[in-house]
């Protein structure tokens, strides 16, 4: 069997794709190491020369032809204050001097350590010794006796001495300009090994890519692309195809170990089919149940609405007639008609409550509202205000902690919620105690836990879920009133909060709720206030009693 690419060469060895590329790779780390030492050697020479240029030799000149200028301005202003006499000749004299002082402070910063220094020892050896025959002492008579005293012999000799000064201030620029020559031929010779070097390097990554390249395609690449046009054909649904690849012995075990899944998936096609089947089933039921329950929420908002308008009218009217009917033939009715009609009265004022209760219940996380930073204590002080006629006929006496913490919350579903967890402790009391209810919080990671504990009656242990539970209760009206809704209300409102609540079921007297709430410094404003379009309970209206029941 013929086969193209690296089968076809049966002479190459058969090594595998990771010895060819070992193989590849020391080559090229001994090329890049051989490139980095040459191209390092190359860098260096022509930095060191450049620098040569730029830091020594080119200041040097600039300094030099500094030197010669102040100079040249002690000499004018000499010249000037002997025939004229003038203060301003002086000046020029001595700001000559401080140039020359720092042209020859900055010729030694260039050229020290070089031989060109003596050079400049000499110009400050004859600069001086103008200075010293001629300068000085010819001011210092012009300054005693007038202009006009220094005799042309004096004139004569002090050219004399500053032509010697010029005469090694032109040595010394010669010295420069030779040097300045010296390295510009020093960089252009580093400049062609630098670019020498580093056309080799170029060349030789060149031959490196390329070599990879070859070593890829007929190694790797030509293996690999049948591999998996075979592959493709066992996709495209030829499960019979069998999957023979020739080429480094990596990639020929890579062929078998792929022909050997092809006659695992094609064994296992016909359970996949099932099992696709089975899914696509169930994805139908459930897209059925989410239509459904689409609906189910639909009706539940509209009854919500039907038991805010429809329904409160026709119970009002029968409650208000059953009224007008029991005052106007009360003389006329016997004791029993009375009876039946005060029935009719109550059921028709509990029917009322329950709508109520129930409108409210599922208003919570339906609406919008906000959730802000509050105080705790804020929506406690509002609901003993709402329950102040059930805790006077009680007796009832609240204990409080000094400061309650701030919580990310809806003020006024936090009302409703300290509101039916109060009334119920006041409700649900022993007959022959007053209610005593106890507050506590603690923090709780990111949470408050506050705890609402009384003398109650208590609930049992194996009730503690039941009572969350709507419309759930555990006594009969005859003995406490309510409808079953507050607890699995207060339930709903920490839910939405983000928190949870319990019923302590250790306790062995009276009872105990803890609840958590986020906490307010854990929380930015903006992140706690609820964005447009995101279901929130609305504020609605507490009433003056307790909203609803459930036994605790």
């Amino acid at each position: 069997m013929s086969i193209s690419g690296y089968g076809r060469a049966a002479t190459w060895p058969r090594l595998s794709t990771r010895s060819w590329f070992t193989a590849t790779l020391a080559t090229t780390a001994l090329l890049l190491a051989i490139s980095a030492v040459a191209g390092t050697w190359a860098l260096s020479r022509s930095t060191f020369t450049f620098d040569q240029m730029t830091q020594r030799v080119s200041p040097g000149l600039l300094s030099a032809e500094r030197l010669r200028g102040a100079l040249l301005d002690q000499e004018t202003g000499v010249h000037g204050y002997i025939v004229s006499g003038q203060q301003d000749f002086v000046t020029g004299y001595e700001e000559g001097l401080a140039a020359e002082r720092a042209a020859v402070r900055a010729l030694r910063h260039s050229l020290a350590g070089g031989p060109l220094l003596a050079d400049l020892d000499v110009v400050e050896q004859r600069a001086e010794a103008w200075r010293t025959a001629y300068a000085q002492p010819i001011m210092a008579a012009v300054r005693a006796q007038g202009p006009g005293t220094a005799s042309p012999e004096q004139v004569t000799g002090g050219k004399a001495l500053f032509d010697r000064i010029k005469t090694a201030m032109d040595e010394q620029v010669t010295s420069l300009t030779r040097e300045q020559a010296r390295a510009a031929a020093d960089i252009t010779q580093a400049r062609f090994w630098r670019n020498t070097v580093l056309t080799v390097i170029l060349v030789m990554f060149a031959v490196t890519l390329l070599t990879v390249a070859l070593l890829l395609r007929y190694a790797v690449l030509g293996p690999l692309d049948r591999l998996g046009a075979a592959s493709r054909r066992v996709a495209n649904g030829d499960f019979g195809h069998a999957i023979d690849i020739r080429g480094p012995s990596d990639l020929t075990m890579l062929g078998a170990d792929v022909d050997a899944m092809r006659r695992r998936i094609s064994a296992e096609l016909t359970v996949s089919q099932d099992a696709q089947r089975r899914l696509q089933e169930q994805a139908d039921l459930l897209r059925e149940q989410a239509d459904e329950l689409r609906r189910s929420n639909s009706e539940l908002e509209q009854f919500a609405y039907v038991a805010s308008h429809d329904l409160q009218e026709p119970v009002r009217k029968v409650t208000a007639f059953c009224q007008l009917l029991q005052r106007r033939y009360a003389d006329q009715l016997d004791e029993r008609a009375n009876e039946y009609i005060a029935f009719a009265v109550d059921g028709a004022k509990r029917m009322q409550a329950l709508i109520a209760e129930l409108l409210t219940f599922s208003r919570v996380g339906r609406q919008q509202s906000q959730r802000v930073p509050v105080a705790l204590a804020e929506p406690l002080d509002r609901a003993l205000a709402n329950l102040e006629t059930l805790s006077e006929d009680t007796g009832a006496v609240v204990r409080r902690p000094p400061e309650l913490p701030q919580v990310v919350g809806d003020p006024a579903l936090l009302t409703m919620l300290w509101q039916n967890l109060i009334g119920n402790a006041m409700k649900f009391r022993s007959p022959d105690l007053a209610p005593e209810i106890q507050i506590s919080v603690e923090r709780d990671g990111d949470m408050w836990e506050v705890a609402v504990a009384d003398n109650g009656i208590g609930v049992e242990a194996r009730f503690a879920d039941k009572i969350f539970v709507i419309f759930q209760r555990l006594h009969n009206r005859a003995e406490y009133d309510g409808t079953g809704i507050g607890l699995a209300l207060c339930k709903k409102i920490v839910e939405y909060h983000g928190g949870r609540i319990r019923l302590d079921t250790e306790r062995a007297e009276g009872t105990r709720f803890f609840f958590t709430l986020p906490a307010a410094d854990t929380r930015t404003t903006a992140g706690a206030t609820a964005t447009a379009g995101v279901a929130a309970p609305a504020a609605s209206p507490l009433p003056d009693g307790p909203l609803g029941a459930a036994e605790s």
